[in-house]
């Protein structure tokens, strides 16, 4: 995912030559066909986001489109104010990459787990957020941040994640991304490299006889409300799952959603982390078992939320 969006900015920049890549210090083989292809579009702001969010924010009122790069939490959190201040207020053109989000870096503790990020970016006025589930999904919200002028925030996971599309594929984020058809009982909606729970719990479902369907959400805000209407009065539970805070994050904007449509919806089930931080530290993997966002560990769950 995260090698397919640095070649499309590679491709962007040949065509425009105001387009700019900052980096936080780090990410120099996974940049280097940027800075090899645009030397004079690429800076390395240093381990300083919140001079890089600076930089960029002057780059982009001086008529640039600039995106900012760094892992997980600290082109976001770390610079918030920078974001809020001089990104956000401004409508300036800049578009945060967050490499890792969720628990990628599992093994590095909290510091370095993004569980709060969509939560505080959708927070921000003006500002998009887009957390794409696999590398097709991902083309098309680079593609769409960089047509539409202002703030946007990219979470991305690394290059482990497993492919849903044929290759060449289009995706229209503008919808929620349809991996099945509805559920008749079920349907789950995922944001981010957990689809690949999300698809294994569907199957897992369908093998107990429940009419289940997956669907991503590459684009959390604005998100697309018609899509989550048109399943939520036509199942009887709708579950999220999002390697986040279950608050405000895919969780929260769903809730907000289905609370305008009265009381003929289905019920919602939260899955990610309930108000509390990772205290432990492990692979994707084990912390996905741990905090009960897997597909093996939400099976019984989901299970007994349909009195099964």
């Amino acid at each position: 995912m995260r090698d397919h969006v640095i070649s499309e900015l590679v491709e962007y920049v040949k065509r425009d030559p105001n387009l700019y890549l900052i980096c936080g210090d780090l990410g120099y083989v996974v940049l280097d066909k940027f800075r090899e292809a645009a030397p004079d579009n690429f800076i390395n702001a240093g381990i300083a986001e919140q001079n890089m969010t600076a930089l960029a924010a002057g780059l982009a009122l001086e008529g640039n489109t600039v995106f900012t790069y760094s892992i997980g939490n600290f082109p976001t959190l770390r610079c918030l104010e920078q974001i809020r201040n001089d990104v956000c207020y401004h409508n300036a053109n800049v578009k945060i990459l967050a490499v890792g989000g969720g628990f990628v870096y599992g093994n590095q503790g909290v510091t370095h787990h993004a569980t709060e990020d969509i939560a505080v970016m959708r927070a921000l006025p003006g500002m998009r957020v887009y957390v794409p589930g696999d590398a097709y999904e991902a083309i098309a919200c680079i593609k769409e941040a960089y047509e539409t002028m202002g703030p946007a925030y990219i979470r991305l996971a690394r290059n482990k994640e497993q492919n849903f599309h044929d290759e060449g594929a289009v995706v229209d984020i503008t919808k929620i991304e349809a991996y099945s058809s509805k559920g008749s009982d079920v349907n789950i909606l995922t944001t981010g490299s957990i689809l690949t729970e999300g698809i294994k719990l569907q199957k897992l479902l369908a093998e107990q006889g429940i009419s289940a369907g997956i669907f991503s959400v590459p684009r959390v805000k604005p998100i697309d409300e018609a899509g989550i209407t048109d399943i939520a009065v036509s199942s009887k539970l709708l579950v999220t799952m999002e390697e986040h805070q279950i608050s405000c994050g895919l969780g929260g904007a769903v809730a907000e959603v289905i609370s305008a449509i009265g009381d003929k919806h289905a019920k919602l089930y939260r899955a990610g982390l309930d108000n509390r931080f990772s205290d432990t530290t492990g692979s994707q993997e084990y912390l996905r078992d741990q905090y009960t966002i897997s597909a093996d560990t939400l099976l019984p769950v989901i299970m007994k939320e349909l009195g099964r």
